[in-house]
């Protein structure tokens, strides 16, 4: 091994501990503060230990912010991989006409920045009357979330061979049935990770319905956060920590319980033998 690569592992070595400090830092901090009756910036062993913090956090209005949010998050990853499977099918599968530059369209949208677009977005939502409405709220975080879904939907789909799915319009099966049957139960790891991926985002988004929605009942937990910061530039340390932890739990636990699905990923190599 020559001395130059000795150096460039080092290097990359080196960046990659820094990267990981810059990451675990904010953690340790995160899980120190909610244990911690005196609370501050500085990462240090809560002394006295005390679960204070998560008792103040621990209150109605906070709940009916988590079902929000649970309301919230669900009903977009759900109702956007439903949505999205039936777009990416057509674009999996037929060769259509204007597939190339309705592709690139979706793409460029992936793009948009969201915080550009809220200004008349909550210009026409108040128009019509759907500021201050969960469900139209959700409605929007859907056709925000589709590009992206409907791209990552279609290269999931595309992975699936086309014979298994001849093979069973041989059998009889329409096309409606082959979808359900066949390609749907295969292509479970991408379902899993377009639900996971709209749900995370759906359940941290602050802006859209910090915008949107105006009574403090309806708030999601990603909005109620802001309760910690006083409008005198206090910060009650110690309460913002513990709600954090109790606001990543449900992603964690996603993460946990989908990861099975998401390993296998997928393994097609001896499908259409035989």
């Amino acid at each position: 091994m020559t001395a130059r690569v000795i150096i460039s592992k080092g290097v990359i070595n080196l960046i990659l501990i820094v990267i990981g400090i810059l990451f675990v830092v904010p953690l340790l901090w995160v899980i120190t503060a909610a244990f911690s009756q005196n609370a501050s910036l500085s990462v240090q062993w809560p002394q006295p230990f005390s679960l204070e913090s998560f008792n103040q956090v621990l209150t109605a209005s906070n709940g009916f912010a988590f079902l929000n949010s649970f309301y919230l998050s669900i009903g977009t990853a759900v109702a956007t991989v439903l949505i999205a499977t039936v777009a990416a099918y057509p674009l999996s599968r037929y060769q259509l006409r204007f597939k190339k530059p309705f592709l690139y369209t979706i793409l460029f949208a992936t793009g948009l920045p969201i915080t550009a677009m809220m200004v008349p977005v909550y210009e026409v939502y108040n128009a019509l009357g759907l500021v201050d409405s969960l469900f139209w709220t959700g409605t929007f975080l859907v056709a925000s979330s589709l590009p992206f879904a409907i791209w990552m939907m279609k290269n999931f789909m595309d992975s699936v061979p086309t014979e298994l799915e001849e093979a069973a319009w041989v059998d009889g099966a329409s096309v409606l049935g082959s979808l359900l049957r066949v390609i749907l139960p295969l292509m479970r790891p991408g379902l899993a990770a377009v639900g996971i991926f709209i749900f995370v985002g759906a359940w941290g988004n602050f802006f859209v319905p910090f915008v949107l929605i105006q009574s403090s009942n309806l708030d999601p937990a990603a909005v109620t956060i802001y309760q910690f910061f006083s409008e005198y530039g206090m910060v009650a340390y110690g309460q913002l920590a513990a709600y954090s932890i109790l606001y990543t739990i449900p992603v964690v636990v996603l993460y946990i319980f989908s990861s099975r699905w998401l390993g296998g990923a997928f393994n097609f190599g001896g499908a259409v033998k035989g």
